[in-house]
């Protein structure tokens, strides 16, 4: 009889440990999956919500005017001798390796400079790395107000000329899904192929 007794509870716990399990199974699969990322994940972040500048054709400009793609945005300056160069050129890949969804990719960048960064500087400057970036820009005072909202750093650091300055600035861009709310960080220096898989699920999530 003892023996009877211990094989019914024996196997009372094994039913329910497989209900347990049943239910946790259950959970998971109605639960979205988590989508994963290489750059940092900042969504939900309570700044570097939106901007009022003046693209290099002199058009006014905010998020929503990019409604429908996502958008990659740098803070640097045309005189940068190799931090901004290097990130538009890698912008310019990620935007290859998309292929036809490309063109559902805008890159912005944002002049940290803009007692040199002259329209026509900028327009050039983006025409050397992709004719579709646009470079944006305002006044010295509004550009540090920006900077202090979008938790960027920057600091001129003195040549030897008043206008042979340098600026320390922070490397990476912000990214934004096709809705306009920010997403993600690129860290500077992240693969093309890594960020383009990034992009590619933000697009997925907005069919």
């Amino acid at each position: 009889m003892m023996a009877s007794m211990k094989k019914r509870l024996a196997l009372k716990k094994i039913a329910n440990y497989a209900l347990l399990a049943g239910a946790t199974c259950t959970f998971m699969a109605c639960s979205p999956a988590t989508p994963s990322f290489t750059a940092i994940d900042i969504t939900g972040a309570d700044y570097a919500k939106d901007f009022a500048l003046t693209d290099h054709n002199g058009q006014a400009r905010t998020l929503k005017d990019f409604q429908g793609k996502v958008v990659m945005m740098f803070f640097g300056y045309t005189q940068c001798p190799d931090v901004c160069p290097t990130s538009l050129a890698e912008m310019a890949e990620i935007k290859k390796l998309l292929g036809k969804d490309g063109d559902l990719l805008q890159a912005l960048f944002v002049s940290v400079d803009p007692e040199r960064d002259k329209p026509d500087m900028l327009k050039e400057y983006m025409a050397a790395f992709d004719p579709s970036f646009l470079a944006l820009y305002t006044t010295p005072d509004q550009t540090a107000a920006l900077a202090k909202a979008y938790k960027v750093y920057y600091k001129k650091v003195d040549g030897p000329t008043p206008t042979s300055y340098t600026i320390d600035h922070t490397a990476g861009s912000y990214v934004y899904d096709t809705t306009g709310k920010l997403r993600l960080f690129t860290r500077y220096g992240t693969k093309p192929e890594l960020t383009a898989a990034d992009v590619r699920v933000l697009l997925s999530q907005a069919r």
